[in-house]
């Protein structure tokens, strides 16, 4: 009984003392609020020459600000769905034109990691062409998937975390 308690009173302060430690953190975000017009045509040829065969998305960061990260994304091909379940995300059309689909079902979803989804396609979603100069705000939990690109697509994109 005596081995019980000294080995229950051991494990007692061996829990207490884990506790106490501070949880180890992570490395701060680096924060960036402006990217010129030069940086972003020099992120474009970084992200052309970095484009592996077979790869759908080169993105290079542009904007970080705690939890909203703004991307550069050089898209020469077709890519998976994706949904965002708690980030709505808005991008900017900086080069190009695709098509662009929204809403629906993801064909084949699988879960990329605990807020996001992919899907190799859209069912049931509505077709938009975006080219150079367009706007576009997708709602968290709303499938997206271009669809369709022509030539390559060079996208701003900025996720904004939504309650």
């Amino acid at each position: 009984m005596r081995r019980i308690i000294i080995s229950l009173a051991f494990t007692l302060v061996a829990a207490v003392a884990m506790a106490k430690q501070p949880a180890p953190q992570s490395p701060e975000k680096p924060t960036k609020t402006f990217t010129s017009s030069a940086e972003v045509t020099a992120l474009i040829a970084k992200a052309k020459s970095e484009h592996k065969e077979g790869q759908s998305i080169v993105a290079e960061p542009m904007l970080e600000l705690g939890s909203y990260d703004g991307h550069l994304e050089y898209r020469p091909s077709v890519g998976n769905a994706a949904v965002h379940e708690k980030e709505a995300e808005i991008f900017y059309v900086i080069d190009g034109s695709a098509t662009l689909m929204t809403g629906g079902k993801l064909v084949k979803e699988t879960r990329t990691n605990s807020t996001n989804l992919s899907g190799s396609a859209i069912e049931g979603g509505t077709s938009r062409t975006i080219a150079k100069g367009d706007f576009i705000l997708v709602p968290e939990n709303t499938p997206h998937w271009f669809s369709s690109i022509d030539g390559v697509l060079v996208l701003f994109s900025l996720h904004v975390p939504r309650p």
